[in-house]
């Protein structure tokens, strides 16, 4: 929960004022609280998300470099505290969740633009809701805008039990798929087949792209959605039926791969970034995820949880943990 500060004074906030590693996140007391400018709204933090390319931003290797100061964090759920104007849709006191911040969720407070941001139903908690930004943006984007995946289609979810992963099992099984998923350990697996896939295995154990093929008959899954593409990609061209696609939704290095071995089945590599959807997909998107909580079928898997003041400790952990069990999430 947020404290009981005041929105005209100050607030606490993780401030980067270099780059590098874990460290360098440092938590401030006597930040302003920001104002929202026309078409903006103010949203005291419950929780905020925590997503690996922020530890690739605050460590200076991403492609876009914040400015410095900078307080990392988009994946938001809280509560309308002050409006801009021009905006009409919200009001003080809705209970939302944002997908992208304009000043960091990082932060008892943060502003964002009102298109970004969207009811969270009474049937989710503030900690769910902030679990649902950029996985199931994400999420979505890979399955339906790029790979365009149709129901009674096969799809593998290598590394299905982290956020990303949760979201595309569910969203997969709603829309229809037939839903595969990989993890690193026999809970994850179980934690996989609760929310949507029909069978899941274990990626830590040999031979395990053989019983895959050995499920689906020997013809191969249509999609892959891939979060680490720089181990598993080669793998992932021999597992695709004709026609199939891989969707490259994490990376963390360099790998080597055949060409070869895209050329007799015509499968395409596939790259989803969400910096990249357009408004129309945006919205489109969003209409689903709505529908998605109104039915139920959307319900986040909130994994680690941590105070504000141990962000340094959560971005540790997103990088070198063993095995992700749902979204990580600060709890403000």
């Amino acid at each position: 929960m947020a404290s009981g500060r005041s929105a005209a004074s100050l607030m606490r906030a993780v401030r980067v004022t270099e780059f590098g590693g874990p460290s360098v996140l440092q938590l401030q007391s006597d930040v302003p609280v920001p104002k929202p400018s026309d078409k903006q709204v103010l949203i005291r933090v419950h929780a905020c998300g925590v997503n690996p390319v922020e530890t690739y931003m605050r460590s200076g290797t991403f492609a876009w470099r914040p400015t410095l100061p900078w307080t990392p964090g988009n994946d938001v759920a809280g509560v309308v505290e002050e409006v801009g104007n021009g905006v009409t849709k919200l009001k003080k006191g809705d209970r939302v969740f944002t997908n992208k911040t304009i000043t960091g969720g990082y932060a008892e407070y943060t502003v964002a633009s009102d298109d970004s941001v969207h009811p969270l139903l009474d049937n989710l908690t503030y900690k769910e809701g902030s679990a649902i930004g950029s996985p199931y943006f994400t999420a979505y984007r890979a399955l339906l805008h790029k790979a365009r995946s149709r129901p009674s289609e096969m799809v593998l979810v290598h590394g299905a039990s982290g956020g990303v992963g949760i979201a595309a099992c569910q969203i997969a099984r709603a829309q229809g798929l037939k839903v595969l998923g990989t993890a690193g350990t026999a809970e994850g697996m179980c934690l996989v087949e609760k929310n949507g896939a029909h069978k899941a295995f274990n990626h830590r154990e040999a031979g395990y792209t053989d019983q895959i093929k050995d499920y689906t008959g020997g013809r191969g899954v249509n999609v892959i959605i891939e979060m680490l593409s720089n181990v598993n990609l080669s793998n992932d061209l021999k597992l695709l039926s004709n026609g199939g696609r891989v969707i490259i939704v994490g990376c963390r290095g360099s790998i080597e791969i055949n060409p070869r071995d895209t050329m007799a089945k015509e499968s395409s590599i596939i790259g989803a970034a969400l910096g990249s959807a357009t408004q129309e997909d945006l919205q489109e998107t969003v209409a689903s995820l709505l529908a998605g909580m109104e039915l139920g079928w959307l319900k986040p898997v909130v994994g680690p949880e941590f105070p504000l003041e141990k962000a340094a400790l959560a971005h540790e952990e997103i990088i070198k943990g063993s095995g992700a069990m749902g979204k990580m999430i600060l709890t403000i």
